[in-house]
């Protein structure tokens, strides 16, 4: 497990796909955990103040005391953290913009069986910046060739599976996911380029120091799989060279104030 960023108070690492954060008692068997491996690896104790879908990849951030716990959920709570994700998606992203596109609460049948439904729509909103564009010599469905995009993707609320739901909704769907997904997609990427996995990562999290008060930017490198994908694209020049917090995201605050 690669540690992105490490003092008294926090760390963060990056999180591989098809990693659990903790382990819960659907998945009590698992052997591959997050908390678990980070506690093993720095010899103490952690404490979730986030969460990444197993599929996504990224920064993870964790506390090393339960005030500072405290302190980093009110403020991702409070949506004073920043939150930037790549993804790969299907069709052509040309443009920027920002989807505002209210969405259902969404439950797991057997996680949240116990949890009281509310069918209203809560506010969503996530912004996008197309980055690259691709077309493959690949016949998908009836079309002899497939596009795909690479874009950049600001979540400015916190719903579940909101990126996956967002991008889905405007018609560019994220490649490998497979519950909001065009399957076709995934499984002539998966045969043509050896990628079977979701194909969202969260390069980069800014945040104010909960101790210190000193802005913090920490930003996680693309894995291998990803990679290989941006070689066979012809994207390498969007592979960028992360290291720890010297990697300022595109998308700020202050560029969605104007």
């Amino acid at each position: 497990m690669m540690i992105l960023y490490q003092d008294e108070h926090l760390v963060a690492v990056n999180k591989p796909s098809g990693w659990l954060v903790h382990r819960s008692w659907l998945d009590r068997h698992e052997k591959v955990v997050v908390m678990q491996t980070v506690r093993d690896q720095i010899g103490q104790h952690v404490f979730t103040v986030h969460r990444l879908d197993r599929p996504t990849s990224g920064v993870l951030l964790m506390a090393l005391s339960s005030d500072v716990a405290r302190q980093l959920s009110q403020q991702f709570e409070q949506h004073q953290i920043q939150k930037v994700y790549h993804a790969v998606v299907r069709g052509y992203v040309t443009d920027s913009g920002t989807i505002d596109h209210a969405l259902v609460e969404q439950l797991d049948k057997i996680a949240d069986k116990f949890a009281q439904e509310n069918k209203e729509a809560q506010p969503a909103v996530s912004h996008y910046r197309a980055l690259s564009q691709v077309e493959v010599p690949m016949a998908v469905g009836r079309y002899d060739t497939a596009r795909y995009s690479l874009v950049e993707l600001m979540p400015q609320t916190g719903r579940k599976h909101q990126l996956r739901r967002h991008m889905k909704h405007i018609f560019h769907p994220i490649i490998g996911d497979s519950a909001h997904g065009d399957l076709r997609h995934n499984r002539a990427i998966a045969e043509h380029f050896g990628c079977q996995r979701l194909m969202l990562h969260a390069s980069h999290l800014s945040l104010t120091h909960p101790v210190t008060g000193e802005p913090l930017l920490i930003s996680a490198p693309w894995e291998q799989r990803w990679q290989d994908l941006m070689t066979s694209f012809g994207w390498t020049e969007q592979c960028p060279e992360y290291n720890g917090v010297e990697i300022n995201p595109s998308i700020t605050q202050d560029s969605l104030k104007r």
